[in-house]
């Protein structure tokens, strides 16, 4: 596959926060990451940090809406019927309808289903530990790669996935803050055409129960970097992070949850869900 970071230029001078993401550092040997407590004797990473200052611009400042096949992401005006986020009955009879309906008006797809979800509420202690919720993610990544996107269609869809990807289908997250505004951890999301295909590093990510892949990402100068500041909980960000078309769209857009300089000391912890689907055309 060939693809290069293209420098973008904006209309005028975005607003923007300068802010550290951290991205990965030179390693010898392949990056992992444990999504439970590891084995005895074995680090929950074997990740090389490498963080760097970078801005990071107001999305709300673009002179056009961003998409999902030009930027790889795309901020949405999404109200929701679902009354408690936390409740799963509610999550899967209201909210994930909703949240599919929204992925395949944004994106034409004939069929779209969601598959997993995932609820986020920032502690002061490690994630992973028993009883605590899941942490915002605070280093640059992408969800899916070449090897890991084919083989998740293939572990969800049973029989009719060779012929499913035989077609055009785009792995899609739909985030959304739970209460807000968002000043907490707040998420950033980089322009896909201002990355290159070499900055991204396949990172084990190792289940109790199955080994999938993630992308990690070097750093280079020319990543452009978006958020939308007090995110409230009737706005919802698209973020494409595999899609089956090898040119002409966005195919991954990388991303991190990272510290804004402005948030005051007292800022109510972030809380947030992301929900991710499968778009087929």
């Amino acid at each position: 596959m060939s693809m290069t970071a293209e420098p973008i230029t904006a209309e005028t001078k975005l607003p923007f926060v300068e802010a550290e993401l951290t991205y990965l550092g030179a390693m010898s040997e392949k990056p992992f990451n444990y999504t439970y407590g590891p084995p005895p004797g074995k680090p929950l990473t074997n990740h090389v940090y490498d963080p760097h200052r970078v801005p990071i611009h107001n999305v709300r400042a673009l002179a056009s809406a961003a998409s999902l096949d030009r930027e790889g992401f795309a901020l949405l005006e999404h109200p929701t019927a679902c009354n408690d986020l936390y409740d799963e009955d509610q999550l899967r009879r209201v909210y994930y309808p909703e949240c599919e309906a929204a992925v395949a008006e944004a994106t034409g797809a004939s069929r779209v289903i969601v598959f997993d979800h995932t609820l986020r509420r920032r502690a002061p202690i490690a994630d992973r530990t028993p009883g605590v919720p899941r942490q915002p993610v605070a280093r640059v990544h992408n969800d899916y790669t070449e090897t890991s996107g084919p083989q998740r269609v293939r572990d969800l869809m049973g029989a009719e996935a060779e012929a499913l990807l035989r077609g055009r289908y785009a792995f899609i997250n739909l985030w959304r803050p739970i209460s807000g505004p968002v000043v907490d951890m707040p998420l950033a999301y980089c322009d896909a055409r201002s990355v290159a295909y070499a900055d991204f590093v396949g990172s084990d990510l190792i289940y109790a129960d199955r080994r999938g892949e993630t992308y990690a990402v070097r750093y280079r100068p020319t990543h452009r970097w978006f958020y939308a500041p007090l995110m409230r909980r009737d706005e919802a960000v698209l973020l494409k992070c595999f899609d089956s078309a090898r040119s002409g769209v966005a195919r991954f857009a990388p991303h991190s949850a990272f510290v804004d300089p402005n948030t005051p000391k007292d800022a109510p912890p972030r809380e947030s869900i992301e929900i991710r689907t499968i778009a087929f055309w």
